[in-house]
C-alpha cells in the first residue's frame, strides 16, 4: 500500500492556506469540483511540488441498485489521469433511486445515503464496484459514511459488511473514523467493534473530521473542530496498523491556516502515539461474531463474479427509492424505519441543498435576502431534486417566478433576468408551454 503521510482536503476556499501549510503530504479533492483539463492553478502548483492529489467522488452511487452510469466512471477515470492520482475514492452510499428499474420517478438524494446491510445490498454493491474497477486506471478505495438512522432488517454488522466486500471485490477502504464517531452517537454502533472486524491491511487511507451534536443526533458537518472522540478512535485505529495515509476534512466554517495547521499536528501526534504502545489485544466482546449463513443468492466469501441477478437488483431498488421518496418528496415512511430519525434526515436534506444551492448560485440568497431561505425549505419539502444542484437552483427560480415572487418588483425583475441569462431552451409540452408565458409575461411586465 502506497505511503501518503499527512494530508487536508483541498477546497477552493482554504487554497491559499493549504499551500502554505508546512508537512502537508498529499491532498484530496472533491472530483466533481474540478474539470481534467482545468484543472486549478492551485491544484498544479501543489503537483509540481510533488504533493499528491487525490480525487474524491462523491457522485457515483456504488451502493445503488443501478449499474455506475459509464459516462460518471469515464469522467473519474479522465481525472485520475490528469492528476497523476495513485488512487481513487467513493463511498459505500446511493445517492438516487428511482427509474426504469422500479418502473418509478428518477430522485437524487444530493447526499450520500447508508446502503441497508444485507446479503442482497452487498451483492449489488460489490458487482457495482467490480464495474468501477474494470473502467478506472488506479486501484479503487471505498469509504465507510455517517447516518442518522437504521435500515430494519439488517444482516451484517458494519465491520462484518466491509470485510466481505474486500473479500470479494480485493477493493481497498478508506476508512473515516469521524463517521464511525457519528455511527456510535446515532446508532449505538461500537467503533472498536468495528475496526476490529474490518480488515484493516486493506486500508489505503483515513479521514478525520469534525461535527456537532444536537438533540442526541450527531451532525458530521465538516465545519467544527475535530473532538477528542475522534482522535480517540484514530488512535485505536493506528494501534492495530499503522494508516498508510491520514487526511483531515473540513467543508465549511474554514477556520485560520494556524487552527489547521494545529489540527494537522494533533493528528500526527495520535498517530505516532498509538504507534508506539504495544499492539492491542482484543477483549471477548469486541471479537468478531462467527458468520452468520447467507442466503442462497449470496454465499458467504464467495468471490461474487457472476452476475446478480435482476430480481436481486429490484428489491434493493425498490426498498431505496420508497425510503428516498420519504426523505426528499413527503410520501410516507417504509415500515420498520425510525420516523423521528427519517424526518431528521429529511430536514437535514432540505438544509443541505439550501447550502449547496445558495454556493453554486450566489445570486440567488442575494436577491432574496433574509427570504432565500425559508422559500428554498419550502420549495424543497414537495420538490426533489431532479438533476445536480445548478438545475435546482433554475428550478427554484423558475417556481418563484412562476408564483409570482418575489414580491418587490425590483428583485422580481433581477431573479428574472437572472434565469433567463442562465435556463437556456426549454422543453416542450405543458410545463415548458407555462414557463415560456410566465416568462412573456415577466418580460412584459419588465418592459411596461
Amino acid at each position: 500500500m502506497r505511503e501518503l503521510g499527512t494530508g487536508i482536503g483541498w477546497r477552493p476556499e482554504i487554497a491559499d492556506a493549504v499551500e502554505g501549510l508546512a508537512g502537508v503530504d498529499w491532498v484530496e479533492v472533491v472530483a466533481e469540483n474540478i474539470c481534467a483539463g482545468h484543472l486549478p492553478d492551485s491544484l498544479l502548483r501543489l503537483r509540481e511540488r510533488g504533493v499528491t492529489v487525490v480525487p474524491h467522488g462523491v457522485s457515483l452511487g456504488l451502493g445503488g441498485a443501478d449499474r455506475p452510469d459509464e459516462g460518471r466512471l469515464a469522467e473519474l477515470a479522465a481525472k485520475a489521469t490528469a492528476l497523476g492520482a495513485p488512487l481513487v475514492t467513493e463511498h459505500i452510499a446511493f445517492v438516487r433511486a428511482g427509474g426504469p428499474l422500479t418502473a418509478s420517478p428518477a430522485l437524487e438524494a444530493g447526499h450520500l445515503l447508508p446502503v441497508p446491510r444485507t446479503w442482497d445490498a452487498l451483492d449489488v454493491l460489490c458487482e457495482n464496484v467490480r464495474i468501477a474497477q474494470e473502467a478506472l486506471p488506479v486501484p479503487l478505495a471505498l469509504e465507510n459514511i455517517a447516518a442518522l438512522f437504521t435500515w430494519p432488517g439488517e444482516e451484517l454488522s458494519e465491520g462484518r459488511f466491509l470485510a466481505e466486500l474486500v473479500e470479494r471485490t480485493g477493493v481497498r477502504l478508506l476508512i473515516d473514523v469521524a463517521n464511525l464517531h457519528t455511527n456510535h452517537v446515532n446508532r449505538g454502533e461500537d467503533p472498536a467493534k468495528a475496526l476490529a472486524e474490518l480488515p484493516v491491511e486493506a486500508i489505503a487511507y483515513v479521514h478525520v473530521a469534525g461535527g456537532v451534536e444536537r438533540d442526541g443526533v450527531w451532525h458530521d458537518s465538516h465545519a467544527h473542530p475535530v473532538p477528542p472522540a475522534v482522535l480517540d478512535i484514530l488512535s485505536d485505529l493506528a494501534s492495530r496498523a499503522t494508516p498508510p495515509g491520514v487526511l483531515l476534512e473540513r467543508d465549511d466554517d474554514f477556520p485560520p491556516a494556524e487552527e489547521l495547521a494545529a489540527e494537522l499536528a494533533a493528528i500526527r501526534a495520535t498517530v505516532r502515539g498509538a504507534a508506539i504502545r504495544p499492539a492491542k489485544a482484543e477483549p471477548g466482546p469486541v471479537a468478531a461474531p462467527a458468520p452468520a449463513p447467507a442466503p442462497e443468492a449470496g454465499p458467504v466469501g464467495a468471490p461474487g463474479t457472476r452476475a446478480v441477478d435482476a430480481g436481486v437488483r429490484q428489491r434493493v431498488g425498490i426498498a431505496q427509492a420508497a425510503l428516498l421518496s420519504a426523505l426528499v418528496a413527503g410520501t410516507p415512511a417504509p415500515e420498520g424505519f425510525d420516523r423521528a430519525r427519517l424526518r431528521v434526515q429529511t430536514r437535514a436534506l432540505a438544509a443541505k441543498r439550501a447550502g449547496v444551492v445558495a454556493r453554486v448560485a450566489p445570486e440567488l440568497p442575494e436577491i432574496l435576502g433574509g427570504g432565500y431561505r425559508p422559500a428554498f425549505l419550502a420549495y424543497a419539502a414537495s420538490r426533489p431534486m431532479r438533476g445536480g444542484y445548478r438545475r435546482d437552483a433554475l428550478d427554484f427560480a423558475e417556481h418563484l417566478l412562476i408564483a409570482g415572487r418575489p414580491e418587490d418588483p425590483v428583485a422580481r425583475r433581477r431573479l428574472t433576468t437572472w434565469w433567463q441569462e442562465r435556463a437556456g431552451a426549454r422543453p416542450p409540452g405543458r410545463t415548458g408551454r407555462l414557463v415560456r408565458a410566465a416568462r412573456a409575461a415577466l418580460v412584459g411586465r419588465r418592459a411596461a
